[in-house]
């Protein structure tokens, strides 16, 4: 074997393995994903499941898009992950069925910063910075009024954007302490309402191109009692 034949092999061979590594690593991160997300899940009944249906609307929300395979996995883990700081926050408030006050509501906002500290030792050990950011800014608006940097439009990481859209679906359709589920074309409606202000309206877009695709998934996770 000649010399190019050999760095050609060499290099091919270490090509396949840090596929393999990759996939390895992923693999690792979605179960350690799925165990938090299901962590803050059985802290309250009424988000049961909210977790893995932002994962499965945010993935879904990616393929349409056309995002590479990589992107919507990573967006599916940070589905998992992206309310993993509600562990610090107290049930009291997370609970209240009445208004929260402005002390209340300022310890709420809290929690995303408090979910990227909570991941960053493991997702910044194996280079994922990207999911660290859709945690910590997964509640800010395309019109610079959320929180916790108020950043605005593109500004906004890309995949906060799409888990933006899959976070506000699944919690319009969950009973919460404060109000009732809404049905799925009354969200659906909303999300609509809210392109432009909340939404990236390229994600909104996407999203109604498959809402009925998406109401098929929840169904699949809710059950055929769900009341669509």
């Amino acid at each position: 074997m000649d010399v190019m034949n050999l760095r050609s092999l060499k290099s091919d061979i270490a090509k396949q393995c840090d596929v393999r590594v990759q996939r390895a690593v992923l693999s690792s991160l979605h179960l350690f994903a799925e165990s938090l997300g299901n962590a803050i899940d059985a802290k309250d009944h009424c988000t049961c499941l909210h977790s893995e249906e932002v994962a499965i609307i945010a993935q879904a929300i990616g393929m349409q898009l056309e995002l590479p395979q990589l992107e919507t996995r990573l967006l599916h883990i940070a589905g998992h992950l992206h309310d993993i700081g509600k562990i610090g926050i107290p049930d009291a408030i997370l609970k209240k069925t009445g208004s929260l006050t402005d002390a209340e509501y300022t310890e709420i906002k809290r929690h995303p910063q408090l979910g990227a500290e909570i991941v960053t030792p493991v997702m910044g050990a194996v280079g994922n910075g990207e999911i660290i950011s859709v945690i910590l800014h997964h509640h800010e608006r395309y019109d610079g009024k959320g929180y916790p940097d108020g950043l605005k439009g593109e500004d906004i990481p890309f995949g906060a954007r799409i888990i933006a859209v899959a976070d506000s679906l699944s919690a319009m359709l969950q009973d919460r302490p404060y109000r009732v589920a809404m049905g799925y074309e009354t969200a659906v409606d909303e999300i609509l309402r809210c392109s432009g202000t909340q939404f990236d309206p390229a994600i909104v877009a996407a999203f109604m191109e498959i809402k009925d695709n998406i109401r098929e998934l929840l169904q699949s996770i809710r059950g055929a009692e769900w009341a669509v």
